[in-house]
């Protein structure tokens, strides 16, 4: 398929209107409405709703050349028709989206707009205060600048801790705070997040790498490494 390049001073309905074209050209055009929110997130979606077509966007993205407008039109309209979006356009768009300015701005945002909703560190069984401070001391000398820590509002199986780095906060999830789980599971669980800090995401050119090289072989330090992989490999009830 051939790419058209963006015509200059296009409108955002007319990029989504030619595209459409180009992915349908013999489906009638609905009429189409494009309008920028103030998300936390990039958050971008496209709906067909009675015959108007409504894209939705950050208004992180009103600012954005039109090249990227149009990848962004070619990425959600071919998610609506559920087809491949054509890869220059997926690159064009991944390209922004890694710009150190762009970056800079999203984490900004999700500052200034979101909230981190976290239940106390002090748990029913385990308080992550006190388990950071002893990590801490043990793995990193006391160095890791301490992060807002809690547990998780949900009793997520899947999703076991998370480090949000916008906020400078660790979530560990609350199914962990119960009677007969290991000590050494939870500490590894919150191990894992501390080194997040330490090794931060590695952007080079669109790609992200989230356990670089020197994460996972630190990661093997923890003194109960295997023992905790192979509990949770068993899954948590």
């Amino acid at each position: 398929m051939l790419v058209q390049s963006s015509i200059v001073f296009e409108s955002m309905e007319e990029i989504y209107e030619r595209v459409f074209r180009e992915l349908r050209p013999t489906l009638a055009i609905p009429g189409v409405s494009v309008r920028f929110h103030r998300f936390t997130n990039l958050t971008s979606n496209i709906r067909l709703v009675q015959g108007q077509l409504r894209v939705k966007l950050s208004d992180l993205l009103e600012s954005a050349p039109e090249p990227v407008q149009e990848s962004l039109a070619y990425i959600l309209l071919s998610k609506l028709f559920r087809q491949q979006p054509p890869k220059p356009m997926v690159e064009v768009y991944r390209q922004y989206l890694s710009r150190q300015d762009v970056r800079g701005q999203l984490n900004t945002v999700r500052q200034e707009r979101g909230k981190k909703l976290l239940a106390p560190a002090a748990g029913h069984h385990f308080d992550l205060d006190e388990l950071f401070d002893r990590i801490n001391t043990r793995y990193f000398d006391g160095l890791i600048e301490k992060p807002k820590l809690g547990w998780s509002m949900q009793r997520s199986r899947t999703i076991l801790g998370h480090y949000d780095a916008s906020h400078h906060a660790i979530a560990i999830s609350r199914i962990l705070d119960q009677a007969g789980m290991p000590l050494f599971v939870v500490e590894y669980v919150l191990y894992h997040e501390i080194l997040h800090i330490k090794h931060p995401v590695e952007h080079k050119g669109p790609n992200r790498r989230i356990h670089t090289k020197s994460f996972q072989k630190e990661e093997k330090l923890f003194a109960q490494y295997a023992e905790a992989k192979d509990y949770l490999k068993k899954g948590i009830r």
